[in-house]
């Protein structure tokens, strides 16, 4: 058996046929060369099969049971469709053009009746059929283009129903076949063959989707937004175009964007996975895929179906991916319903698939028993089985068991491969798996709602006493500090903490002999400092009485006559010994205790001085206040590593206080020295201080460098959570005034960076993120890696997250879904899963960000994502708005101003022509080069058509030029009214509709007219290049290649002759000295225009006759 590929990681789905309808055929006689299959529908009740010879056969889903056959005299079955809101009621059209709504009666067991029968399609052939999804009416179309609906009467709505209303009415007719129907909430979507229609069928409006036609039958479907947190929004629209691409409009019928799908279908297809033979996936790449989608349908979970005669393809359109597409031959129709499709053949033969997760696919093949297409599934998306989550459908007995199912010789390889992947499994819960394998084989356990692991040891284990003296010694620890807490919290906050170690010691003699720390339960940083030193306290105690006893008990067994002296000799020695740790532990916690009382009072007398307008307004002033609170800051909560430098060298140097501003005051002098030691040491990692004023306070400005570390050195780690507890009421001031240091020694001095990063990525948590995010995003361009700091930042601190477990699967789709289900979102936080996502997905991540607007800004993607990216999410966002609202809502963007040159410039540049293909060497336009296609052209349109003043559109201009965009080029030009430019670019583009408004440039004196006849002469007698292959995607323009659009002095006489009438024209031709022939077409169309100016003429003078004397009989 050959070697088993493993799939990408990026499919997690499968197609799968569990059921053969071949047997159901066979007992519906449809299986036959004279009797076939032709059309199908399917609900949650019925399976409903049309056949050729008029027959609707009604098989019930439950257990594949025939339950009906409606017969037709007027023609085959060619369309079927169940009532989605009443499963009695199916309407039927057959091949001479009859539309049949039949009414089940199963409710009243009564026989099946047709209550509803239209022949206004009679003649033609019904092309499609749709029901509304409130009411009891159906929407038929057929290939003349009309589109009807007929109106469903029944017993259930009363006896005359059908009476009092129309029962058939003509909803429409469009220029073509009608392809699809789709109707939801009131709307009415008719897609022909040229293009695609929405209908408002309660106020009889219509609008057209898109503007753009196509050829060709291409599908059209609405697309529910009813899940998570899109309930209530209307449906979104999705239209099928050439090139495998997919419109997405909004409920009104505006085009939002537009899908290419072209190169994503170059992926390897998924195997079909069937039971009638074992799967196999093949690595190899496709061609790209030029595909016309004839049918859309709604699918699955926020998935869209579409399919050709040999493949099904799966999209999940809002994020632009293709889920899977599957290989199948001979395809006909397709019916869904959920997440099942039922295939009709062309042969006429049925098959029954299923959309469904890898692992749920491998439990229901384990439950048919197919072994070796399951082990050859698992093998295929062994990244999906291999996941801890599999483990709930998918346990390892259930695995190993297979595994055993395998043994014959045919299946050695596959099992083989099995054994690999059983290996790599994870456990149910992989993040426990490492605790639970630290626990001996002999003890079991349970894990306790707050996350605590409760080991309990079998019987007669040695462990058995320890545990349970664990559990008590915990009990009592628990009644203690809960004593301890209520008691005597407030006499403990104003006492001497010296005068209490008596009472403390007492207290210690009844706990416990080693402390577990519960993070869940939040205390007093006092009480807990207290609380962990009774407990070393204790610990010590009883360890110390227990070293007695064993070598009391040891000196007794070996010397009976040393009894009392080698007892009183251990009392001696370990006396000391415990009264010395008690002392260190008690301290550390008195000075542990005064640290954080000198951060309060230093924070304090900060936050005083800044009470002062003066201090708070004048950067220099505000560096002095927190100058003196930063030493404070970095004594008490400075890093580990500085902190015991500090101390272990505070014997040899002084305090650390006097050797901490020893080294600033020397930094200074040496910055301050020789200019070229200096250079040489900031080469070398050193850095400059922070600039908050001017020459004049240079004394200032040095010792605010005192506190910014060395550069040189590798960065420090981050650190987001504080290494000891703060107050709750000290966090806020402390949180105001790091951040406030944060922003002036960014904001400063453009060159000290490093202070700023490092600043950062010590006292993290201590910042205010929202504040930080927008110091990161002003100081960007100069300062890049405090951006970095504070997004490795960011991403420790949201590792916690359940969100980012969902991220690291890969599935961007259940991603984006998991994002939307945080809201309401904070934009820290949302900007590091949003960074996750793009190190994952890339430029389809970065796409999907506009649904994040306005708490993630564009300046935010800028500064994660590439350019290219970059580019894709803007024209995402601004599209995103409505029409009339997009021009505002981009300038509302554009802050600083400056911004629109640089995006104009991105957008010329990223899938773009080729500059030689739109310019000359010489710089000049090339013939026709305006009808490249540029991919980010509405994009360029909004951004030059934005109010801008006379430097900036002159700016654009130059741009537009010298990257060849002359459609924008020639609407600046006309906005500076720089026109002969304009009419000089027109005549080398030589294209005569750009001569037309709105979008081009019309002449509109006799000078401009004029010149224009100059120009054509001059540079007519360069010959047109033949028009190109296809480049960029695009082609050239309908009927721009041919002699009537070009620019000569024959087209600019007749269109002049079209204005001011021909004599006028050839009047104009004559004084520029152009000696012109006119050729017999021209000559026919001026001599037209006359006439038609004469009985203008005439016309107008027998309407003023007639006005002339009813106004003189009125007069009489």
């Amino acid at each position: 058996m050959p070697q088993v590929q493993a799939v990408p990681e990026t499919h997690g789905h499968v197609l799968a046929e569990f059921d053969c309808l071949d047997p159901l055929l066979s007992a519906l006689r449809l299986d036959s060369g004279r009797l076939k299959c032709t059309s199908l529908a399917v609900s949650r009740k019925w399976l409903a099969l049309g056949t050729s010879a008029g027959g609707l056969h009604l098989i019930q889903r439950e257990g594949w049971k025939q339950r009906l056959i409606l017969t037709h005299k007027e023609g085959s079955i060619t369309q079927v469709t169940c009532c989605p809101h009443d499963e009695d009621f199916i309407a039927v059209a057959t091949s001479q053009g009859l539309v049949v709504v039949w009414d089940l009666q199963l409710e009243r067991r009564g026989r099946p009746e047709r209550v509803s029968v239209s022949w206004e399609h009679r003649g033609q052939n019904i092309t499609a059929l749709c029901w509304d999804t409130s009411m009891l009416r159906v929407f038929a179309g057929d290939s003349g283009g009309k589109v009807s609906f007929l109106r469903a009467g029944s017993s259930k709505l009363g006896k005359g129903s059908a009476f009092v209303i129309f029962p058939v009415q003509t909803v429409t007719t469009v220029d073509s076949r009608v392809v699809q129907l789709g109707y939801q909430e009131g709307r009415l979507l008719v897609s022909s063959l040229s293009r695609c229609y929405l209908c408002d069928t309660e106020r009889e409006r219509f609008w057209r989707v898109g503007n753009k036609e196509r050829d060709g039958e291409y599908g059209a479907c609405f697309f529910p937004q009813n899940r998570g947190l899109l309930v209530g929004q209307p449906p979104l629209l999705y239209c099928a175009r050439p090139g495998s691409r997919l419109w997405e409009a909004s409920f009104n019928g505006e085009v939002l964007s537009t899908h290419q799908f072209k190169q994503l279908l170059t992926c390897p297809p998924l195997p079909l996975v069937t039971y009638r033979k074992v799967p196999s996936y093949s690595p190899v790449q496709r061609n790209p895929q030029s595909l016309a989608f004839t049918k859309l349908l709604y699918f699955g979970d926020q998935n869209l179906l579409a399919w050709t005669d040999s493949a099904i393809y799966v999209f999940t359109p809002q994020n632009g991916q293709v889920l899977l597409w599957t290989e199948v031959k001979d395809l006909a129709d397709i019916a869904v319903h959920r997440s099942e499709l039922f295939c009709l053949h062309g042969n006429g033969r049925l098959s029954h698939l299923s959309l469904l997760p890898a692992e749920r696919c491998v439990e229901r093949l384990l439950r048919r028993e197919s072994w070796s297409v399951a082990a050859a599934v698992c093998c295929m998306f062994q990244h999906t089985i291999t996941t801890s989550r599999a483990r709930k459908s998918i346990s390892i007995d259930r695995l190993e068991h297979l595994k055993s199912q395998l043994g014959s010789s045919t299946h050695l390889e596959l099992s083989a491969h099995l054994d690999e992947v059983i290996t790599k499994l994870e456990p149910l819960d992989s993040a426990c798996s490492s605790r639970r394998s630290s626990i001996s084989s002999h003890e079991s356990f349970n894990v306790l709602d707050c996350g605590i692991y409760r080991v309990i040891s079998r019987r007669g284990s040695q462990s058995d006493e320890e545990t349970s003296s664990l559990i008590n010694h915990s009990m009592s620890e628990e009644e203690r500090l809960k004593e301890f807490g209520f008691v005597q919290e407030e006499e403990q906050l104003d006492h001497d903490p010296q005068s209490s170690e008596p009472t403390e010691a007492d207290r210690s003699e009844q706990g416990l002999q080693f402390h577990l720390p519960l993070s869940f339960r939040p205390k007093p940083p006092r009480i807990a400092l207290q609380a962990v030193k009774d407990s070393v306290s204790s610990f010590v105690k009883k360890t110390t009485e227990k070293i007695n006893t064993l070598q009391m008990n040891s000196e007794l067994w070996q010397r009976p006559e040393f009894k009392e002296g080698g007892q009183a000799e251990t009392s001696v020695s370990s006396a000391p010994y415990s009264e010395e740790v008690e002392t260190e532990v008690f301290d550390e916690i008195s000075s542990m205790e005064a640290d954080m009382q000198e951060l309060r009072s230093a924070t304090d007398r900060a936050f005083s001085e800044m009470q002062d307008p003066l201090v708070l307004l004048d950067p220099a002033c505000l560096a002095g206040a927190l100058l003196e609170w930063l030493p404070v800051l970095e004594r008490v909560l400075g890093a580990s590593d500085l902190r015991s430098g500090a101390a272990s060298d505070s014997n040899l140097d002084g305090s650390g206080e006097e050797r901490l501003e020893r080294d600033y005051l020397n930094t200074c002098s040496e910055q301050q020295g020789d200019p070229t030691e200096t250079a040489a040491e900031e080469g070398k990692g050193g850095e400059d201080s922070p600039d908050f004023g001017d020459g004049s306070e240079t004394q200032e400005t040095s010792d605010f460098s005192e506190h910014v570390p060395s550069c040189g050195t590798p960065p420090e780690p981050v650190r987001v959570l504080p290494p000891k507890p703060l107050p709750s009421d000290l966090l806020p001031r402390l949180t105001e005034l790091a951040t406030l240091y944060t922003e002036l020694s960014c904001f400063r001095n453009q060159d000290g960076a490093p202070a700023c990063t490092s600043f950062l990525r010590r006292y993290f948590f201590l910042l205010d993120q929202e504040r930080v995010r927008r110091m990161c995003l002003l100081c960007y361009q100069e300062q890049p890696e405090v951006k970095s700091s504070f997004m490795e930042a960011m991403l420790e601190h949201t590792l916690s997250s359940k969100v980012v477990e969902v991220i690291q699967r890969g599935d961007l789709l259940k991603s984006l879904r998991s994002l939307r289900e945080q809201q309401p979102w904070s934009a820290p936080p949302l900007l590091a899963h949003l960074h996750r996502l793009y190190e994952k997905h890339g430029e389809a991540a970065v796409r999907s960000y506009s649904q994040f607007y306005p708490t993630i800004t564009p300046a935010d993607v800028m500064t994660m994502a590439q350019r290219s990216h970059f580019l894709a999410y803007l024209d995402n966002l601004v599209l995103s708005r409505t029409e009339e609202h997009r021009l505002s809502f981009l300038q509302s963007l554009l802050e600083p101003e400056s911004l629109r040159q640089d995006w104009l410039e991105l957008a010329l540049t990223h899938d773009a022509p080729q500059r030689c293909d739109t310019m000359t060497p010489e710089g000049q336009p090339r013939w026709h080069s305006h009808c490249f296609t540029w991919g980010y052209g509405r994009l360029l349109s909004l951004l030059i058509h934005l109010p801008a003043d006379l430097s900036s559109k002159q700016k654009m201009a130059e741009t537009c030029r010298s990257h060849g965009f002359w459609t924008g080029y020639l609407y600046l030009c006309s906005e500076l009214q720089r026109r002969t430019e304009a009419f000089s670019t027109i005549c080398q583009l030589d294209d005569i509709s750009l001569l037309e408004e709105p979008d081009g440039v019309e002449p509109r004196t006799w000078d401009e007219w004029k010149l224009l006849i100059r120009l054509s002469q001059q540079y007519s007698g360069v010959a047109a290049p033949q028009p190109a292959a296809d480049v960029n995607g695009s082609g050239w323009s309908n009927g721009s290649t041919e002699r009537e659009g070009r620019i000569n002095p024959e087209s600019l006489t007749l269109m002049l002759a079209r204005t001011a009438g021909p004599d006028r024209a050839l009047a104009v031709l004559e004084e520029c000295g152009v000696q012109l022939v006119l050729s017999d077409h021209s000559k026919l169309v001026c001599e037209l225009l006359r006439v038609a100016e004469k009985r203008q003429r005439a016309m107008i003078q027998t309407m003023l006759e007639r006005c002339d004397r009813f106004l003189w009989s009125q007069h009489a």
